[in-house]
């Protein structure tokens, strides 16, 4: 069984808000699912998976600018900030940090709202406390 894990974390890297979903599933779902409680900043920085012109178009109507690379089939290569991107490796640091924990990197939980909860439990003991 298979998860995938989609995030908001805050600049520092501190996470804010998680979703679940299969490991099969687009990323459009975790990004259309977590698109109402992001919180009002000016850029979000995201990976390859979340480029689409929908996603662009809603956090452009809620006054943030993506930070997205453009997926390599676009025919019109998408312009963004390659300085500003490189801080994204903060996510990815949180997303290992996450992983430290067993539970979370083995995911011994078989239902998603247990995974869930572990995954809450350990942001909060790393980040949090």
């Amino acid at each position: 069984m298979n998860t995938k894990l989609h995030a908001i974390c805050d600049s520092q890297g501190r996470p804010l808000n998680f979703f679940v979903t299969a490991g099969q599933v687009s990323d459009y779902i975790g990004a259309k699912a977590l698109l109402n409680s992001l919180p009002d900043v000016d850029w979000l920085l995201g990976d390859r998976g979340y480029d689409a012109d929908w996603f662009r178009e809603a956090l452009q109507d809620k006054g943030i600018k993506a930070c997205i690379p453009g997926r390599r089939q676009r025919k019109k290569p998408i312009r963004y900030d390659k300085r500003r991107y490189k801080r994204r490796n903060r996510i990815e640091i949180m997303f290992g940090r996450l992983k430290d924990w067993r539970r979370v990197a083995t995911r011994y939980d078989r239902c998603p709202k247990a995974f869930l909860s572990a995954i809450a439990i350990a942001a909060i003991v790393i980040y949090w406390l």
